[in-house]
């Protein structure tokens, strides 16, 4: 027994120091930051601020690398497939963590079995804005239209995470208002401002320049309290609709089995990365809160969220399109 417990005493010391040695090499070469987005896209600008920040701090170039299509699964298919030495990781979004279990019968990833999380990098208010046009000037005016013309008011958005956001308004409010799918949140933004749609529900991040500038309106946003990004606009339970809450999240993720040595000094100096004065700035200006959560309170709020959404989804009868 005793020789038993010096073995596993000396397995674990070995473990220990093996940790220690990598993430003082760590890094060694590029780290690739791997996102489901086009390029140009909210995530797309987020990974590449962070990505150049995190290569200061590090030392070591970070490369961003874009993998789009099927609602974010081949890239997060790539990253849970590749090597766990922290060289590859996943640009994340509520889409491919959160929704995708509960929107397809089956996926070629497990959100919790093969990724790790690092950190949440941003949140998200989602955003319900109108052409200046539309009579609404509030989420009550929108309810009361809606329901005196049932099925004759449409809205446009982007990906899932909006469109669940706007069912699940429709059930809360009791109304009837259309989906028009539009592939990504650009197009679904242009067309609320060219006036193919009356009303667009998309992130706080691909709106945000057109909400300064006039050419849409902000009714409300989903947050429980009101984002600085948008200080003058209402939350949603503020309008009337009690505790109704959605928030997309961009973290970043590891393959599973990536030692937790590695882990830990990402966590460290991305850590460092969010607080730095200037991107907070910049993420300001794409319309994004800085996050920070670490890696097991991440964990623990996308286990919650997978569920929570999963049974809305199922409630909901949305599939993927």
């Amino acid at each position: 027994m005793k020789t038993t417990c010096k073995i596993l005493g000396l397995f674990l010391a070995l473990a220990v120091a093996f940790g220690e040695s990598t993430a003082q090499s760590y890094p060694s070469k590029p780290i690739r930051f791997v996102t489901g987005n086009q390029t140009g896209g909210g995530t797309d600008l987020l990974a590449r601020v962070i990505a150049q920040k995190l290569s200061e701090q590090l030392g070591q170039q970070v490369i961003v690398e874009n993998k789009p299509g099927a609602d974010g699964i081949i890239a997060a298919e790539y990253v849970a497939k590749s090597a766990a030495d922290g060289y590859t990781l996943l640009v994340g979004t509520d889409g491919q963590m959160i929704l995708n279990p509960g929107l397809y019968a089956r996926i070629p990833y497990d959100p919790l079995k093969d990724f790790v999380p690092v950190i949440q990098l941003s949140s998200n208010p989602v955003v319900f804005a109108v052409h200046p046009k539309f009579p609404a000037t509030s989420i009550m005016d929108l309810i009361a239209m809606a329901k005196a013309r049932p099925g004759k008011l449409f809205y446009a958005s982007g990906a899932a995470s909006f469109r669940v956001t706007t069912e699940l308004f429709k059930i809360q409010a009791g109304v009837n208002i259309v989906h028009v799918p539009y592939k990504g949140g650009a197009p679904s933004v242009a067309a609320a401002v060219n006036g193919e749609v009356p009303l667009v529900v998309t992130a706080t991040s691909s709106v945000l320049a057109q909400l300064k500038s006039g050419q849409l309106r902000a009714l409300a946003v989903t947050s429980l309290a009101r984002t600085p990004l948008l200080p003058d606009v209402p939350t949603m339970d503020e309008s009337g609709l009690a505790k109704f809450e959605a928030v997309t999240m961009q973290g970043l993720f590891a393959p599973a089995r990536t030692p937790r040595a590695i882990i830990d000094k990402l966590y460290g100096e991305l850590s460092l990365v969010l607080k730095l004065n200037d991107l907070k700035e910049r993420f300001a200006v794409l319309g994004l809160d800085t996050g920070g959560l670490p890696s097991a309170e991440y964990a623990a709020l996308l286990e919650a969220n997978l569920g929570k959404w999963k049974q809305v989804l199922s409630d909901l009868n949305i599939r993927a399109e």
